[in-house]
Formats: structure tokens, sequence, C-alpha cells
């Protein structure tokens, strides 16, 4: 049987050569013709759609982490003893900051972390709220995977705007050759890179902490101005602010059901 849009069955064939049929970017399993099918045919391939990406996904997470490994990695820059936390840092990231969501309320959650961190988060903040706003909305931005790009460059490109457009949200020493070379980082194979998909409970397992996933999405809300499919994450900010204060029992905060 020919390959068909699993919308409007449309076919690519000689009789019909403008028809250009592409894979959803996250399950690569299902084929359409436009962005319009993609979306109309949504609400009955989500059901399918993170089932058929998850053997896909788990080896291609496993191969990034075996590309990481690196025996010599060369100690982390100097960076402000203010930012440093007395917690031990998430796997894959050189240090931990204090009190992440108060940093994230003043908005310096990126601040006084060594580049290659701010690099790999920034990606990271981009790449999650790629899937979720396929997730949640069923929509993709063209120049994402999602879209149907080879790689998200251009779109990270353009979050890379709005990021240095929100004053002081990006590090002081931020600028336009840090951005290039973050870029770059996101061009490469591996873990971080912007040709593949990131979903949270990646996010969970790459960085070993449940709460990593709520803060990219947080700081991706300061970047977009909007949390993602819409919903904002101040309530959730505030009692986890309170949580690091010893004022409620984190546990209590499991909100993992209300995003997937």
């Amino acid at each position: 049987m020919a390959d068909a849009c699993a919308h409007c069955a449309k076919t690519k064939s000689e009789s019909d050569p403008g028809i250009d049929l592409k894979y959803c970017a996250k399950c690569q399993t299902t084929q359409y013709c436009s962005r319009e099918c993609q979306k109309a045919d949504w609400k009955k391939h989500k059901k399918i759609c993170a089932s058929n990406a998850t053997a896909a996904s788990a080896n291609n997470n496993n191969n990034n982490n075996n590309n990481n490994t690196n025996t010599n990695n060369p100690p982390p820059p100097r960076t402000s003893g203010s930012a440093r936390s007395t917690q031990p840092p998430p796997k894959n990231l050189s240090f931990a900051v204090d009190k992440p969501f108060h940093r994230l309320d003043s908005k310096t959650w990126m601040h006084g972390r060594p580049e290659q961190d701010v690099y790999k988060l920034l990606i990271d903040t981009y790449r999650l709220r790629m899937e979720d706003n396929y997730n949640l909305e069923g929509d993709a931005d063209e120049d994402s995977i999602y879209g149907g790009a080879r790689d998200g460059r251009q779109g990270f490109r353009r979050f890379l705007r709005l990021a240095e457009g929100r004053r002081g949200l990006l590090p002081s020493w931020w600028s336009q050759e840090k951005a290039a070379e973050c870029e770059a980082v996101g061009m490469r194979n591996g873990w971080s890179s912007l040709a593949t998909a990131l979903e949270k409970r990646n996010v969970i397992d790459h960085y070993g902490n449940p709460n990593m996933p709520m803060q990219l999405r947080m700081f991706g809300e300061q970047v977009y101005g909007r949390g993602p499919g819409g919903q904002s994450g101040a309530l959730i900010r505030t009692l986890q602010m309170q949580a690091e204060r010893g004022d409620m029992v984190s546990s209590t905060l499991d909100i993992s059901s209300l995003l997937p």
C-alpha cells in the first residue's frame, strides 16, 4: 500500500507530484501532506504518538548519553559564590544553584552559572517548549522539527532573540558571540542536539531531578511571555518558594500529572 496522509489519505505519486508527505517529527511513524492535516488529525494521533515514539526516543537518548561520556572533562569555570548551592549538583550539570525557584522569581535563574550549563539549559528550555506546544496545543512552529524542519536551529535563534530582549534574564557575559557558541552546541550530536525531540521524562532522567522540567518551563514562560498551553506557573512557583524556605513540605507539590 502506498504511503498516504493519515488525515486526508492523499498519496505522493507520479500523477500528483505536488504531494509532499512528511513524518510526524516526534514519532516518525505517521505521515501528513500538510501542517493543516497534521493539526486536524492531532486529537486522534496524540493517543498513539507518545507510545510510538517511546522506543526510538529511548534508543536515541541512550546513544546520546554514551556520546556525552567524557572522563577528561575540565573543571567548571569559577563563578560567583552566591550562586552555588550546598546541595550536590544535578546530574550532567557543573553545579547546583541555591533556591532555584527563588531565582526564577527574581529572573536570575541563568545568572552565576558556567557557560556550558547556560547553553545546555537554554537549548533544553526551547526543546521542551516545542514538545509542550505539540502535545498541549497540537501546534508546531514551522522552523521547529515538529513543523518539518530538519533541525530547530532557526526556531532556537528566534528563542534566543526573545530571551535577549527580556532585560536581565540572561547573564551579564552574554553576547552575540556567546549566542553563536550556544547554537553550535545545539548543532552537535548528543544530548543537546536541536535535531532531536525532548520529553519531560527524558529531562527528569537526564538531570536526576523531578523538578527540572518545571524549572525549564518557568524559564521558558519568562522568555515567551506565556506558559505552555497558556498555563501560568506563578502559583506553583510560589508554592515551591515556600518549600525552599521550609514553610511547607515539598513532597506535597507533586504536579507531574498536570503536564505531560
